[in-house]
């Protein structure tokens, strides 16, 4: 019987290529061939081995995929290392600098796909603090929190949200009600929760409410705190709708209006000029765009 027929090294390539870039034409220009040929290269890899490497279109491996990738991952590894020469490193670790109630929310509940898509990617994580851009060490990735743009760095805005006005059940009991919330009357009735990291100007602007910002009451400059003083019967906070979904979907915090004002400030992928040179990074960026698309 003859030895199984070890597939050709381009066909190789591209797959290990395409699986980091999920695009063909970036997997091609890596390459420096035509997309079509990275097209042709993945079925006959796929007719060789008798399995579908990509689940999806958008180039989401499959369990076989995945498996698979890792193999070859370390087969071309191997084939890079000069006879003699110390063991090139197994895993390229990338530096990510993430706000907090973002990182809870809406990064770590995803992570579990970057991972398995990317399982020789050391991830070390740290916390980066909204608005003011300060992080504890330097990261080579890092998600900030504002109005943007940013000096000196290269960035992408991969989330917008639109902010409601929230409060606990029994602070709701307590105080209200509140059909709306879109009144001088109604809004006066209230303990308002501030936040740096988003101003009631913005829903009162909408709402027509001729008051200013507030100077008095409860003030937190995290998101997920000032969710929890809500929901602890502090007041009524100004919550961002996908990072505080969970607590709406608790009940630990009910919306008080059917109206939904788009927030002035987003989140941005942050990065160094040439930083993208290093797979595991331009991996990330496209990685993450995908995930929040």
């Amino acid at each position: 019987m003859p030895p199984p027929r070890i597939p050709p090294i381009h066909c190789l390539l591209s797959f290990e290529a395409l699986a980091r870039l999920r695009s063909v034409t970036l997997a091609a220009d890596e390459l420096n061939v035509t997309p079509s040929a990275v097209s042709h290269r993945m079925r006959q890899l796929e007719s060789q081995l008798g399995v579908r490497l990509f689940a999806r279109n958008d180039f989401t491996l499959s369990a076989d995929g995945a498996t698979y990738l890792a193999q070859v991952r370390q087969g071309l590894q191997a084939l890079q290392q000069l006879p003699g020469s110390a063991p090139a490193p197994r895993s390229a670790k990338l530096r990510l600098a993430v706000t907090p109630t973002f990182s809870r929310q809406i990064l770590l509940p995803r992570l579990a796909l970057f991972r398995h898509a990317y399982p020789d990617v050391e991830l070390i994580l740290q916390v980066a603090i909204p608005l003011l851009d300060v992080k504890a060490e330097e990261a080579d990735l890092e998600i900030r929190y504002g109005t943007g743009p940013y000096a000196g760095v290269e960035q992408l805005r991969i989330l917008s949200d639109e902010v409601v006005p929230v409060c606990s059940p029994d602070y709701l009991n307590e105080a209200g009600p509140f059909d709306g919330f879109d009144t001088l009357e109604q809004v006066s009735r209230a303990r308002l929760i501030r936040s740096p990291l988003e101003s009631w100007n913005t829903w009162f602007r909408a709402c027509g409410i001729a008051l200013p910002e507030p100077r008095a009451g409860a003030q937190f400059n995290d998101v997920g705190l000032m969710l929890d003083g809500a929901a602890a019967g502090f007041g009524v906070a100004l919550m961002r709708l996908k990072l505080g979904r969970a607590w709406l979907d608790n009940g630990r915090l009910v919306r008080l209006s059917p109206r939904q004002v788009a927030s002035p400030n987003h989140h941005f992928l942050c990065w160094k000029p040439g930083v993208l040179e290093r797979w595991e990074c331009a991996a990330f960026v496209d990685w993450l765009r995908l995930a929040l698309a």
